[in-house]
């Protein structure tokens, strides 16, 4: 999980009232371009550079602790109650256990909508969480009491894609924090067996490149392609001290059981898993054709 907010509150005082993370962008600011892709990629073989586009935060949300985007899926009707992606250790009730799968529980937790600019111009409401989980993945999903077409029309703001298909390594991504109003640009340098955090065990996630220095209350953000504009993650963690698979300091566990602690560099959790589990209407349906999510 990221560093606590209150912890990077004081961090940022230290600093400075208003200063900004060190990499992170203004939200007027270009993507940066692509850093060099990882050796992974390299060896993969990379195609054509693809055109990107500026990342913004229209359609992200700031959340009391944490980052969130509103997001749809590809088989999603503009009818259709919209939906709320955040991490699951961003939940009001606390972490959930390991194990421990939340489901279709009441909600009416609220959430800043962001235009473009990073300007709040309307409060959603939540009607439930739709799911939650630490287990396997890091992921909260909250269905409003709006639907897509009520946001577009009255706020004039689109909802973000969920791409449906695993993301690739040395892919340009922003990642849009709604809480700070803030993105963050770098590259999926590769992807993780196994990410460890203390009692939490993750599969497959998302690695960057060391240009995304995310921080407290960038839990949550949607990790977003700059040449599709979809959500391919979901930020969630980084190692601060260079610990070993403690709060804060997660370490990466390959397919033999090896150990590598990698300080500073930050984490996100896969989400093209998630359309397979909502059929017609935006409903979590965990007994649905390919849906793998973890289960109560």
């Amino acid at each position: 999980m990221r560093k606590p907010l209150v912890a990077a509150l004081f961090a940022l005082a230290i600093a400075g009232a208003g200063a900004a993370p060190a990499v992170a962008a203004p939200v007027s600011a270009k993507p940066a371009a692509p850093a060099q892709a990882s050796a992974t990629a390299v060896k993969a073989g990379t195609a054509a550079t693809p055109t990107l586009r500026a990342v913004n935060l229209a359609g992200t949300v700031a959340l009391s602790n944490c980052s969130g985007s509103v997001v749809r899926f590809p088989n999603s009707l503009d009818t259709d109650p919209a939906l709320v992606l955040s991490n699951g250790h961003c939940l009001s009730t606390g972490f959930p256990e390991p194990g421990e799968v939340l489901v279709n529980q009441a909600s009416s937790r609220t959430f800043s909508l962001l235009n473009s600019a990073g300007t709040r111009v309307a409060t959603l409401r939540a009607s439930k969480l739709a799911y939650g989980t630490m287990t396997d993945t890091d992921i909260s999903i909250y269905q409003l009491t709006s639907t897509y077409a009520t946001i577009k029309n009255s706020y004039g703001i689109s909802a973000l894609t969920v791409e449906n298909t695993h993301p690739t390594a040395g892919t340009a991504i922003t990642v849009a924090s709604g809480y700070w109003k803030r993105l963050y640009s770098c590259n999926i340098d590769g992807f993780v067996y196994r990410l460890k955090e203390g009692d939490w065990t993750w599969k497959d996630s998302v690695r960057y490149t060391s240009a995304c220095q995310t921080i407290g209350g960038t839990s949550g953000s949607p990790v977003i392609d700059q040449a599709t504009g979809k959500v391919v993650a979901v930020n969630n963690t980084g190692n601060e001290d260079g610990a070993r698979c403690t709060e804060n300091n997660p370490c990466e566990v390959d397919a033999s059981g090896n150990v590598t602690v990698r300080q500073g560099i930050n984490y996100a959790q896969e989400t093209y898993l998630i359309p397979a589990c909502f059929t017609t209407g935006n409903q979590l349906s965990l007994s649905a054709s390919g849906c793998t999510l973890p289960k109560p």
